[in-house]
């Protein structure tokens, strides 16, 4: 079958062909209709104790044996994967997909959706409070900008690096208002600028030097809930500025098989009703090296590939 095989660490995936999965007591063989492609799944192809070659893990849609249409998260069985023709799953991880819901849609509630909705869901939005998204562009970004709002939020505010990144966010009206970051000095004032009275929660996608910038502009009573390591995870914190705050690390996925199935679940309704959207990127499932090049230099979108 052909598939984007990762030959060693570091090395870019190519689509090449590559053994078809065997079946297992405990897991389902899926044939994929649509891969998806996020920032863990580069992250997580050169993690200690992958064994190379092996196939792009991903979210993905598919159908089983008996035709039924199923969503599948990233936990194939390595070294199979979304991003191949073909992919095994272990059993509690594969969910049937309601026939109103799309392949892109069911997919971006996966992982990214999940991980805006548990952390906003622990920062206890209240009715009219203002929301920080730091790092807002990217698909988690997106989604939880409109959360926020689903939430109780009265004002929602997008933090990132790319202007254009941000004024689409504009356009697509999923933000009150914007800050384009720097990287300077200038960041804690311009942060503040759109802050009134101090951001009453933070979620935070970035953590690192932008995590600190962002605390300074909270109100006492704000909670800052980081999810995400892309700027650095080495903070040099001055405790002062966390007084009278709260400050939460939560690891959105480390939750049984069960438990996400329902987020998920959830959240399929959440965007019928609310009508979520991100923003998205198709490439063909040929041009695997492209859609990773994309993902490594933050498209601003979720990138996806229909296989079959």
């Amino acid at each position: 079958m052909k598939a984007a095989v990762i030959t060693e660490r570091g090395a870019l995936p190519v689509m090449q062909d590559f053994k078809e999965p065997e079946a297992q007591d405990g897991a389902i063989l899926i044939d994929v209709d649509t891969a998806g492609l996020g920032g863990w799944d580069v992250l997580g192809a050169y993690r200690l104790g992958v064994a190379y070659p092996c196939i792009i893990r991903g979210e993905g849609v598919g159908r089983t044996a008996e035709g039924k249409r199923v969503y599948f998260g990233e936990r194939s069985v390595l070294p199979f994967g979304a991003w191949a023709e073909r992919t095994l799953v272990p059993a509690e991880e594969v969910w049937e997909v309601p026939d109103h819901i799309d392949d892109r849609t069911a997919i971006t509630m996966g992982i990214a959706a999940t991980g805006a909705l548990i952390p906003l869901e622990t920062a206890k939005i209240q009715p009219g409070e203002t929301v920080l998204i730091l790092g807002g562009t990217g698909t988690l970004g997106q989604i939880a900008l409109q959360l926020a709002r689903y939430l109780g939020a009265g004002k929602v505010v997008a933090a990132g690096r790319s202007e254009a990144a941000l004024a689409r966010l504009k356009e697509r009206g999923i933000t009150d208002a914007t800050v384009c970051l720097k990287g300077d000095e200038t960041d804690v004032a311009a942060l503040k600028a759109e802050a009134g009275e101090g951001y009453d929660v933070v979620l935070d996608l970035v953590c690192g030097q932008p995590m600190l910038n962002a605390l300074k502009a909270t109100r006492w009573g704000a909670r800052i809930v980081t999810v995400g390591t892309g700027a650095g995870r080495q903070l040099n914190l001055d405790i002062a500025d966390l007084l009278f705050r709260t400050l939460s690390c939560i690891g959105t996925g480390q939750r049984p098989p069960a438990d996400r199935r329902k987020i998920w679940e959830r959240l399929l309704d959440i965007s019928a009703t609310e009508n979520i959207t991100v923003d998205y990127a198709e490439f063909d499932f040929a041009d695997t090296t492209k859609a990773w090049e994309s993902q490594v230099n933050g498209p601003h979108a979720k990138i996806y590939a229909k296989i079959s």
